[in-house]
């Protein structure tokens, strides 16, 4: 029996995360892809990023309840996947700005959701180095 936990043990220490940590000075570069149509403004109003406003602010959007930041007029998909318990986290950031409608249309299971969002992320290292970028800049918690 120890012999078996120790076994599982080492398995759990040298296993690596699914994804892995993106590296945020890369992300700072790779958001100039997502400026365009969002900013990054902190709860006190300081602009940490200029962009644009056709998409919500990424200020804060770690550990946020998707289709929740108030003002942004969101898809009706994007509230439901929201309403039905997607909190953003990494694996679904990433997953979500590779392709917003597909993403949505498999968490809802709803071959007709859609999202507003038309811009692909397509390089997997790029989205995990947003998310990273994202949380240096976010609250500090």
């Amino acid at each position: 029996m120890k012999i078996i936990l120790s076994a599982g043990a080492a398995l759990a220490v040298f296993a690596g995360p699914v994804l892995a940590e993106g590296d945020a000075e890369k992300g700072a570069k790779n958001f100039n892809k997502c400026k365009a149509c969002h900013v990054i403004v902190d709860d006190a109003g300081e602009e940490i990023v200029k962009g644009g406003k056709t998409g919500p602010n990424l200020y804060g959007v770690a550990g946020r309840t998707a289709g929740t930041y108030e003002g942004f007029n969101y898809s009706d998909s994007m509230v439901a996947a929201g309403e039905a318990g997607l909190v953003w986290e990494e694996a679904d950031f990433t997953a979500y700005v590779a392709d917003p409608s597909k993403f949505l249309k498999e968490y809802l299971d709803d071959t007709s959701a859609r999202g507003k969002m038309t811009f692909k992320l397509r390089k997997e290292d790029e989205a995990a180095n947003i998310w990273a970028y994202l949380n240096s800049v976010g609250p500090q918690t």
